[in-house]
């Protein structure tokens, strides 16, 4: 029997109002944005579905995108002039970093140098391919900063799928998990949707964020299907996101 009535529900429509915490929306500055224009483009694709409030997070990353708070402030700069040439008032952004743990991490951490998310909340990555050999020390000293550490798109870290307990591990030595709203569909492959949908059932996931690189992404993200099941596990964290980075 065809279900002519049934209409689809979409991530986006959810999203109303939501504060977006990991995005690559800065011009010119790491693997995202790669211009002013191609910004303001993201920003106002956001904003047809309700998302006006950002915290960029441009990529620190020793050798490949060595920025600073210097080169953050500036690109941020030049998206604000942009964004006032365009009239876009009811849009707000403020910045902060991802910053991955590599053998430069602990020296950014110590200058103080790092870039956390509204005063308390570090946001991490790590390499896809396996765990950074200082990855516990790093957690430590974050926490020694009275930094939150939330750990990016933990469900994209395929060597884990295999060790499983090391996400409740984590979780146990304070780590937050932020979950990657196109992880939800199969963007990343099969394998990493499983795992996001995995962590979203067992209660692990904290935020949500977008992630967005480019337009190709955000034309994704606005193609998720929400399902009865996801809307009972997901609406918490977007609701949490919104009250703690609001």
């Amino acid at each position: 029997m065809f279900h002519f009535f049934n209409k689809k529900k979409y991530l986006v429509d959810y999203l109303d109002g939501f504060v977006d915490i990991h995005n690559h929306i800065l011009p010119g500055i790491d693997d995202g944005a790669k211009s002013v224009e191609e910004s303001i483009a993201l920003l106002k694709g956001f904003a047809e579905f309700g998302v006006t409030r950002f915290i960029a997070t441009p990529h620190i990353m020793h050798n490949y995108y060595p920025n600073t708070p210097q080169t953050i402030s500036a690109s941020l700069d030049l998206l604000k002039n942009a964004m006032l040439q365009e009239k876009l008032k009811t849009i707000s952004i403020e910045v902060a970093a991802e910053h991955m743990i590599d053998a430069n991490f602990d020296f950014i951490l110590e200058e103080g140098l790092a870039m956390p998310l509204k005063k308390d909340y570090l946001l991490l990555e790590m390499s896809y391919l396996q765990p950074p050999l200082n990855f516990q020390e790093a957690i430590s000293n974050t926490a020694s900063k009275r930094l939150f550490p939330i750990l990016a798109h933990p469900e994209r870290y395929t060597f884990l799928h295999q060790k499983t307990k090391k996400y409740a591990k984590y979780k146990q030595q304070g780590l937050l998990f932020q979950l990657n709203m196109l992880s939800l569909g199969d963007f990343y492959g099969k394998d990493v949707q499983k795992m996001a949908l995995t962590l979203l059932d067992e209660g692990r996931i904290d935020f949500l964020a977008s992630d967005v690189h480019n337009q190709t992404q955000l034309n994704a993200i606005k193609s998720i299907v929400f399902s009865n099941k996801m809307e009972t596990q997901l609406l918490p964290v977007i609701s949490n996101t919104i009250e703690n980075f609001f």
